[in-house]
């Protein structure tokens, strides 16, 4: 599993790593896997660890008082998953994430002073560096996208930069993801097939 986190690395940066880089990242990280609708997190809890997804796909969404699930991210493999706000600061997380495939994660847990430890390594900090940038483009179109176009917009920009969540997520899930209801997405794929 660790084989193919140092490809990403590797991939997303011109440093190379050295051999106590690649020591440190096989210290530092735990394989964990997760059953479908097992979570990875849980509202309430304080999130220990960003995980990178080996295999499967999560999502991250809270209930709101009506029991309904509106979900923040989809994530699947060479995706990283957590809650950024909760692990940095250490407060309970609103959200839940769970496996909605069965998961393989690698977990990088802020004990033992692994997280500060990693982001030492060049390689690991360049990539890092270049995920948070696009981290925050990607929110930022995502905002823009939701309060300036219809729903229709939204889920042909979904279809064309992400056409594989159609393929692993069912349908009330890609619904919550665009802020959308399931009809409303029926609709729209009935109307998209048609074209």
């Amino acid at each position: 599993m660790l084989s193919l986190l140092i490809h990403y690395i590797q991939e997303r940066s011109s440093s190379p790593l050295s051999e106590a880089d690649l020591s440190l990242l096989q210290e530092a990280f735990i394989p964990k896997k997760l059953r479908k609708r097992q979570f990875l997190l849980q509202e309430g809890q304080v999130c220990k660890y960003i995980a990178f997804i080996v295999k499967g796909a999560t999502r991250q969404y809270t209930v709101d008082e009506k029991g309904d699930e509106h979900v923040l991210n989809l994530c699947i493999e060479n995706w990283w998953t957590s809650d950024r706000e909760s692990f940095h600061k250490e407060i309970p997380s609103i959200y839940n994430i769970d496996a909605w495939e069965e998961t393989e994660l690698l977990l990088l847990p802020k004990t033992n002073d692994y997280y500060e430890r990693v982001n030492t390594i060049p390689a690991f900090n360049e990539m890092r560096i270049k995920l948070d940038d696009n981290q925050y483009i990607a929110a930022q179109k995502r905002l823009n996208t939701s309060i300036n176009y219809s729903a229709d917009y939204r889920y042909e920009e979904l279809l064309k930069l992400h056409p594989e969540f159609f393929q692993r997520f069912p349908q009330h899930i890609i619904a919550s993801y665009l802020g959308i209801t399931k009809e409303t997405l029926s609709r729209i794929r009935h109307q998209s097939i048609r074209k």
